[in-house]
């Protein structure tokens, strides 16, 4: 019995999606050379089928075809496995902005006390292991029970913010210059004179304790040594390492090196009365 070889050609409808952070006309002319899209087979419809006789010529035709198709398919699948691991990467990223750092059960941090008018402010800060800011609590004095309430949970808005990845950038961009009473002269802070605010205030205060904004200070920072020199300093000292990973950052204002003295190589001697 004669053998025969079908050959059926397809035609497919291929949707791809890309993820563009933009859309301009350099990034829509660009759009085809670039391999991150998705694939969507949307249709696939039978256009023809031909009939060939099976000789030795259509069977190296046949291996040569079933090669191409081979290699098409391990294209298609490495292409696949491509798209999958960035969608997957994707998700990671995704999962991990949307977690929660919590703050350690013990953690470093600093209270501030001031008066702004004839309302005292008492600022409390909670640091992670590295010293960055992670939560807030704000009390205040000569207040109703509304208001005490609202700064309350306004500090503990804050603080999630934080704890979920919100720069502190953001909370004193949107928050520093905001006017309503009790404002005016300030008392106890030593880098902050005046403010228009207790929010004015207090991301003045956190700006500089944390985010080195000497713009925001109304007094000149205590630290007299150029940057180059601290730096030389710091990576010659360990014990100012030390007590720099073991001190709150905020409390300290990043001039903990003008506060500390370094007494590990004095030596004292004891003598008693003969």
């Amino acid at each position: 019995m004669a053998k025969y070889l079908i050959e059926t050609f397809y035609n497919c409808s291929i949707k791809v999606s890309h993820y563009l952070d933009k859309i301009d006309d350099n990034e829509i002319e660009n759009l085809e050379k670039r391999d991150d899209g998705k694939f969507e087979i949307l249709d696939i419809k039978l256009d023809k089928r031909n009939t060939k006789n099976l000789n030795k010529k259509i069977n190296i035709d046949t291996s040569n075809k079933t090669s191409e198709i081979n290699n098409s398919q391990i294209k298609n699948n490495k292409i696949s496995s491509a798209v999958e691991n960035k969608v997957s990467s994707e998700k990671n990223n995704i999962e991990n902005t949307n977690k929660r750092f919590s703050m350690p059960d013990r953690r470093k941090g600093y209270i501030q006390k001031a008066s702004i008018g004839d309302h005292k402010v008492y600022l409390h800060t909670g640091e992670y292991e590295d010293g960055k800011i992670g939560e807030i609590f704000i009390d205040t004095s000569k207040e109703g029970e509304l208001v005490k309430a609202l700064m309350n949970n306004f500090a503990i808005a804050i603080s999630l913010g934080l704890q979920y990845g919100v720069p502190l950038d953001e909370f004193v961009n949107a928050y520093v210059d905001t006017k309503f009473e009790p404002s005016g002269k300030v008392l106890g802070n030593d880098r902050i004179l005046s403010a228009t605010s207790i929010l004015d205030y207090i991301f003045r205060e956190l700006a500089i304790s944390y985010l080195n904004r000497e713009d925001l200070a109304h007094t000149p920072s205590i630290s007299t040594n150029d940057k180059k020199g601290s730096d030389d300093f710091e990576n010659q000292n360990q014990f100012l390492k030390l007590v720099k990973d073991i001190t709150s950052k905020g409390f300290v204002r990043n001039n903990y090196k003008e506060k500390l003295i370094d007494l590990s190589d004095i030596r004292i001697n004891l003598k008693g009365k003969k």
